[in-house]
């Protein structure tokens, strides 16, 4: 690394960033190649199974997290606890007891494959006008089925908020037909048990080719659905969370976070060869580099002026649900959280668009200020910070660092690869990441997290990008 600009790097940080710049240049040899080679062996080895949510080797997956926390010197956050605990249940839908039926005239059609159900309730409807939702139109859907097509990947942010507007016009079920998704019919999900709550409405996914034939074939449709009710198996999932408590006397009373998720996709269903999807790099990566980086901040003789939060989320591949459940139950106020740094895919640099070597982007690189702070440390540690103008606001709701700017805090995901060879498949393991570069990257991340701890300033999001609008609202809030 050229000294001179990491002189210059510190010389920004603070007023006395130049007489801690060879304690953190100590705090950056730390970060170690070899030490994240070891933990991830472990972490996306065979015998976890994939990290599946829930699953034993998820459970296996926290412990471990929780004791690399506890040997680094973090402070547990939950109480005593390195753990937080969130009720959730996994629901049932057995396919025997479902049958939909959309009728046009004389002509019908039978749905029993392919399909999601999420309804706790049983249901019983007969002879629903199909109403097709486009844009912000919704109409009257009081005692009707909405109908919605589920775009690709660039255009879900616009597609939750038309989700959310649906919901609150109360029709009787919400009928989805996903586009460019590669996701299977699912029989079980997650809820969250939050105590009472009002019963959402029934929403039913349609993955069958046919439906949209019969859709476009009829314009007067209408949907009879009958279902017995789900069944519930409560489970108990953890958010892993340590503490570094800042320096400054006001300061430490503000929070950064540092995340990633510690979950993958399990196992693929019985058969010949490999069928555990390791998710070495999603997001193992991420989840080794929190904890390298923890032991790494928490060996300086002096903590950072803020605290910061290092933790690991589980549920991110369910959607989110670690997170959402941290934003809905934080260890301290929203208020003062001033950012979230959310790390995921730092390992592989064989990207599908070409090799990323010596190089970092962010999600919703012009949405904050935060990203400028981590390009100063990229020059002062030779790591290229960059927006990929192709992928940056396209996966910025892809990942855990929507849930907290959902909240109004500062938070983008930081990555090398947004997509890779192996992405969700068994072929993600850990014999296939370039660790000397993901130390590299690492070590840009441990520079910029101290700038931001450091700093008197607080994040800020961009109000000249029309984009960020909804979360800062959130923050005024």
């Amino acid at each position: 690394m050229p000294f001179y600009l990491f002189y210059l790097f510190l010389l920004a940080a603070g007023p006395d960033a130049n007489q801690q710049g060879a304690t953190q240049q100590a705090m950056l040899d730390r970060i170690s190649a070899a030490n994240m080679k070891g933990n991830l062996s472990f972490l996306s080895s065979d015998a976890l199974e994939g990290r599946d949510t829930p699953s034993k080797g998820l459970d296996i997956a926290a412990e471990f997290i929780a004791s690399r926390f506890r040997k680094a010197g973090l402070e547990p956050v939950a109480g005593d606890s390195y753990f937080q605990k969130a009720a959730y249940s996994l629901v049932t839908t057995d396919p025997a007891d479902f049958d939909l039926i959309l009728e046009s005239g004389t002509d019908s059609l039978h749905v029993t494959k392919e399909f999601d159900l999420q309804s706790m309730s049983a249901i019983d409807l007969k002879a629903i006008p199909v109403v097709k939702v486009t844009g912000d139109q919704l109409g009257d859907l009081t005692g009707k089925a909405a109908l919605l097509d589920v775009p690709g990947r660039d255009k879900f942010q616009e597609f939750q908020k038309t989700l959310r507007a649906v919901q609150n016009a109360h029709p009787v079920v919400i009928l989805m037909l996903p586009h460019g998704s590669g996701r299977r019919a699912l029989s079980t999900r997650l809820v969250a048990d939050a105590g009472p709550r009002t019963e959402a409405t029934p929403t039913i996914s349609l993955r069958d080719s046919d439906v949209e034939k019969f859709l476009n074939a009829n314009p007067a449709v209408t949907v009879s659905v009958h279902a017995k009710a789900a069944m519930r198996k409560p489970v108990e999932l953890r958010n892993v969370a340590g503490i570094l408590r800042g320096s400054d006397p006001v300061l430490r009373d503000t929070y950064v976070l540092v995340t990633a998720h510690y979950d993958h996709i399990g196992m693929l269903p019985p058969g010949e060869g490999d069928r555990i999807n390791n998710g070495a790099n999603d997001d193992g990566s991420g989840t080794v580099s929190v904890i390298e980086i923890a032991e790494a901040l928490a060996q300086m003789p002096q903590h950072p002026k803020r605290s910061i939060v290092f933790m690991t989320f589980f549920g991110e591949e369910k959607g989110l649900f670690g997170s959402r459940y941290y934003a809905a139950h934080p260890f301290f106020p929203l208020k003062q959280h001033i950012a979230q740094i959310n790390l995921e895919q730092l390992g592989r640099t064989d990207d599908n668009d070409g090799p990323q070597v010596g190089s970092a982007t962010f999600t919703g690189f012009d949405f904050s200020d935060v990203p400028a702070t981590f390009e100063q440390a990229g020059k002062a540690t030779g790591v290229r910070v960059y927006k990929n103008e192709k992928s940056s606001d396209v996966f910025f709701a892809r990942s855990d660092n929507q849930s907290l700017a959902d909240a109004g805090v500062p938070a983008h995901t930081l990555a090398v690869a947004f997509e890779f060879p192996d992405y969700h498949k068994v072929g993600d393991e850990w014999q296939k990441i370039d660790y000397d570069n993901m130390a590299k990257v690492d070590r840009m991340v441990a520079l910029g997290l101290l700038s931001i701890a450091n700093s008197i300033a607080v994040p800020r999001w961009n109000a000249d990008n029309p984009k960020t609008e909804q979360y800062r609202k959130a923050a005024a809030q």
